[in-house]
């Protein structure tokens, strides 16, 4: 549904994106540079590489709709298109020679190394915080009742692909009460431990959500220790009911 409301305006932003960006840039390059090595493929192996084609289309046609469906944002569903999208052209080039599925398995490690998928750039009505500042914000007793912040890592594919929660969230629940607000740990590695968050284990606890209430932790996900890294992908659903967002919502409203 969330696709869907972004209409127009966001296929030409995507557009732009995938033009301008190098992640999807150096992807599509990939992909399509299959159509001259295609071209040039030997006569004997056509008929059977031109089946194995058509079901890796198919193939992909339905995982990609399934995902569709499932994921929430659109940053999860073209990491794990591209994905399938790899996973079927490495198998495609093994049917017509093994060289060329070792190239693929080349070129698609060199665009890993050189380019990370981008996160969603926008911040909704949060606030781009950082340690000393957010420190600032909760021991000041003029700020709101309740902050939830969102500890993430640019280099975590985890917070890439539920980057789009936060911002859509701020901008339904954010008021005079609650107020939302973003620290980028991979910029302040140090100041993790002073939140209760480990970035050991590849950044597993990140992205992280503390809902503080005058200052005061109250509320967070996933809990201190590692091991506890949540399993389910991050999606506003989730958020909103862990911190009961609409019942923070509805005391603005009636004025608690």
């Amino acid at each position: 549904m969330e696709k869907k409301r972004e209409g127009g305006g966001g296929a030409v932003e995507r557009t732009s994106q995938i033009v301008s960006d190098p992640y999807y840039f150096l992807h599509f390059m990939a992909f399509f540079s299959y159509l001259p090595i295609r071209a040039s493929a030997a006569p004997y192996t056509s008929h059977r590489l031109f089946d194995r084609e058509l079901q890796a289309f198919l193939a992909f046609l339905m995982f990609s709709a399934i995902k569709m469906v499932r994921e929430e944002t659109w940053e999860a569903f073209v990491a794990d298109s591209f994905l399938y999208a790899k996973i079927f052209l490495i198998g495609v080039s093994l049917v017509m020679d093994y060289r060329v599925a070792i190239w693929f398995c080349v070129i698609f490690s060199v665009v890993y190394l050189l380019a990370q998928q981008p996160a969603f750039s926008k911040l909704g009505t949060a606030k781009k915080l950082t340690p000393m500042q957010l420190e600032d914000l909760l021991s000041d007793g003029t700020t709101t009742k309740y902050w939830l912040i969102e500890f993430y890592a640019c280099s975590s594919s985890k917070c890439v692909r539920s980057s789009r929660c936060f911002p859509e969230l701020s901008i339904t629940y954010s008021n005079s009460l609650l107020s939302f607000g973003t620290i980028d740990l991979g910029l302040f590695p140090n100041a993790a431990s002073k939140f209760g968050i480990s970035l050991a284990g590849g950044m597993s606890q990140l992205p992280t959500y503390i809902l503080y209430e005058k200052g005061v932790e109250v509320h967070r996900f996933p809990d201190f220790y590692v091991d506890a890294a949540p399993s389910l992908p991050v999606t506003k659903k989730l958020l909103c009911q862990h911190f009961e967002l609409d019942r923070l919502l509805l005391d603005y409203i009636n004025g608690s």
